[in-house]
């Protein structure tokens, strides 16, 4: 592999991609044990495909936001890259497949020509914050949240308090009540309030989706405007302190607040508020200023072909923005996908009929803004030329799903043309429901949730089933999930397993059974509530009998070959390092993480690159040991007991007490100077008395 370079303008940047380069040589040169390389690339958006040898590199895009320019660059990379495709992901993100790990840095590179990162688009770190796709220009908003999603971003990128926590860590914003950013499934969601004219959010703890999902919990009715990044960054240095670390099954903040109580966790935010880098952050409500609305003038009539779809996509994908004249206009995107032809022929295409600017919409959609009436024809005719003007948007007919089998390593089934063969069920047997948002279908090649079956009114998982000594492909039916509003939601009951290739029958058994017995306007919710989880059961019993099998349900969707499960290792989270010679090398990185931020005044990142290093090196000492502590609270009780106790190590006080000034000092420079000072000495007498302290 031949030495990369770059010429970006941006020296952190810069250094981010060359250290890249450097950790993947190091890593082919067998110098970087397998596992520590996997959670740094992760770290940097490159995550390993079902298919050996490729990578899917996700963008990270705050809040969906992208121009027509980013679009444009974007597609020329996943050409000369990748696979030329486009994926749009539930989290607001783009992903490229099919990339090889040594181009990874040059690709990078080029993104950041147009000021696009990959940094911590993985991993466990802060993820993409997300918001509502239509905030700015929402008409029931109170005010637009968007300039919050991009300073949580801004502040939390390359932060040193979330960069190797146990798991990752997700944060939204939604624009209103109605709750389109899904506040109840992040470990921190915020829905905006005004009180009077002091702007506020409501606040959601502790959500989560996976295997075993969790609604979050309310902890504040009203959370002032400032206080917003200082409260994220308290929950996160907890998180970072108490949270799991070898299990990642049990690593999410939902799961710390399942083992030690919600007023604990608020207890110990409470205190972690003295060493924050600040205590109130006044955001720049400016920092994302609306577009600029397409010129006016007098437009060509144009001739749509197709009347009644123009009508119901009129009805069902155009909405009036809050600014008065203009028009949201959102794009259906079937699984997603986008390739890159297109791509190119969309943004030439709406060019001058919208602003520069589109939102990535969480079920995986575009947001264009700014239409002009008079231009909804033409924008029409363009967006169906491309075949992305199908109606019902966010209706039952728009089912959302995740790659699953395509190219994930945890895929068990085909989520992507199941998607695409149930909305085929929707459009030409029940065409009405193109106008019904109240339900929502998800799809999941697996338990994991990342195609949202967790919070869908009726979902599905991929999953399999064991029949005369053949497994076949099967989907788990999960119903009753879904957003309720202003902070509420419901996780969905999982109902009964059945063949994949019945989940056509399955899908209209529901619907016939919803259309028959609902009353009036009833609700889905309402209309399952009313039913029950065994009634739906009993209901599809007859799906689930393997006992009238045929040779074609042993196929999967999309696939010719008989099913065989081939599940990877997942990498939705990072893995534990538990080599002490990985550990002490990580110390010596920290340390100078810390040296750096101390000379350039980063008063508050030194002190926690310091705290950082005291773990690590206390790890490396427990690991010789024998001692695996799961928590990074676990390894400073650990270390005081098995050798401050015991005599093998001499401090001056207690390791607790040592490493612990963290939380009760403010981020001065005399503490940075002194905490950084002792995390030094304390690392080279670990290294220097190593083998002495074998036992």
């Amino acid at each position: 592999m031949q030495s990369f370079r770059t010429e970006l303008e941006n020296p952190i940047v810069e250094k981010d991609i060359i250290d890249l380069e450097k950790k993947i040589r190091a890593f082919r040169e067998g110098k970087i044990h397998d596992e520590k390389f996997r959670s740094l690339r992760l770290a940097r958006g490159v995550y390993g495909q079902r298919q050996p040898g490729v990578q899917m590199v996700r963008i990270k895009l705050p809040f969906g936001k992208v121009t027509f320019k980013q679009i444009l660059r974007i597609a020329d990379i996943a050409d000369e890259y990748g696979s030329g495709n486009l994926h749009l992901t539930t989290r607001q993100d783009i992903q490229i497949h099919y990339v090889s790990l040594d181009r990874t840095p040059e690709l990078w590179a080029k993104l950041e020509q147009d000021d696009i990162t990959l940094r911590e688009a993985c991993g466990n770190t802060v993820r993409n914050v997300t918001s509502s796709p239509a905030s700015g220009i929402d008409p029931k908003e109170p005010f637009d949240v968007s300039p919050y999603a991009h300073a949580t971003f801004e502040y939390f990128l390359r932060n040193p308090i979330c960069q190797e926590m146990g798991r990752k860590f997700k944060i939204s914003f939604s624009s209103g009540e109605d709750d389109t950013a899904f506040s109840y499934i992040h470990d921190l969601g915020f829905i905006p309030k005004l009180r009077g004219e002091d702007r506020g959010f409501k606040v959601m703890m502790a959500g989560g989706l996976g295997a075993q999902p969790a609604i979050a919990h309310i902890v504040e009715e009203f959370l002032p405007e400032d206080e917003v990044i200082p409260y994220i960054e308290t929950l996160i240095r907890v998180f970072d302190r108490h949270g799991e670390r070898n299990n990642r099954n049990k690593a999410r903040l939902k799961f710390l607040v399942q083992k030690i109580g919600l007023d604990e966790v608020l207890r110990l935010t409470e205190i972690e508020k003295t060493a924050n880098k600040v205590k109130t952050f006044k955001v720049n409500r400016e920092a994302v200023p609306q577009p600029t609305p397409p010129p006016s003038g007098s437009f060509p009539i144009h001739e749509i072909a197709n009347p009644l779809k123009y009508e119901q996509w009129l009805a069902t994908n155009v909405f009036e923005q809050k600014q008065t004249g203009f028009y949201g206009v959102y794009v259906k995107v079937p699984v997603g996908d986008i390739h890159t032809p297109e791509a190119r022929k969309l943004v030439e295409g709406i060019r001058g009929l919208v602003a520069d600017e589109i939102r990535i919409t969480q079920n995986q959609g575009l947001l264009l803004k700014y239409a002009r009436k008079e231009t909804l024809p033409a924008l029409f005719n363009v967006l169906n030329e491309l075949q992305l003007a199908e109606p019902g948007f966010d209706s039952v007919a728009d089912v959302t799903t995740c790659p699953g089998t395509d190219t994930c390593n945890l895929g068990i089934s085909n989520s992507m043309t199941l998607s695409k063969v149930l909305e085929d069920v929707i459009y030409n047997e029940y065409e009405d429901l193109i106008y019904n948002r109240d339900i929502k279908i998800k799809i999941s090649g697996c338990m994991n949730s990342c195609g949202q079956h967790g919070l869908a009114h009726i979902g599905f998982h991929g999953s399999s089933l064991k029949a005369d000594k053949r497994v076949l492909p099967s989907v788990q039916l999960l119903l009753g999930g879904g957003t309720v509003g202003n902070g509420a939601g419901r996780a969905a009951d999982k109902v009964i397993k059945v063949p994949a290739k019945r989940a056509t029958h399955v899908l209209r058994a529901v619907l016939d059974d919803y259309k028959t017995n609902a009353v009036g306007e009833e609700t889905y919710h309402s209309y399952y509530d009313s039913k029950g989880k065994d009634y739906f059961y009993q209901l599809l019993k007859p799906l689930a009998d393997l006992t009238n099998l045929q040779e074609d349900e042993f196929v999967d969707w999309g696939h010719q070959e008989t099913f065989a499960t081939a599940i990877g290792v997942g990498e939705c989270a990072g893995v534990v390092i538990d080599l002490v010679a990985t550990l002490l090398f990580e110390s010596e990185e920290k340390l100078g993480w810390a040296k750096e931020a101390y000379a350039e005044s980063r008063w508050a990142d030194a002190i926690y690159h310091s705290y950082n290093t005291f773990v690590s090196s206390a790890k490396a000492l427990l690991l010789d040991k024998g001692i695996n502590s799961s928590t990074q609270t676990g390894v400073i009780k650990e270390f005081d007991l098995n050798y401050v106790n015991t005599g093998l190590v001499s401090l001056p006080v207690s390791f607790n007490d040592l490493v612990l000034q963290i939380n009760q000092n403010e981020p001065s420079e005399a503490f940075a100077t002194t905490y950084l000072q002792s995390a030094h000495e304390f690392l080279n007498e670990m290294k220097a008395n190593r083998e002495a302290l074998k036992v």
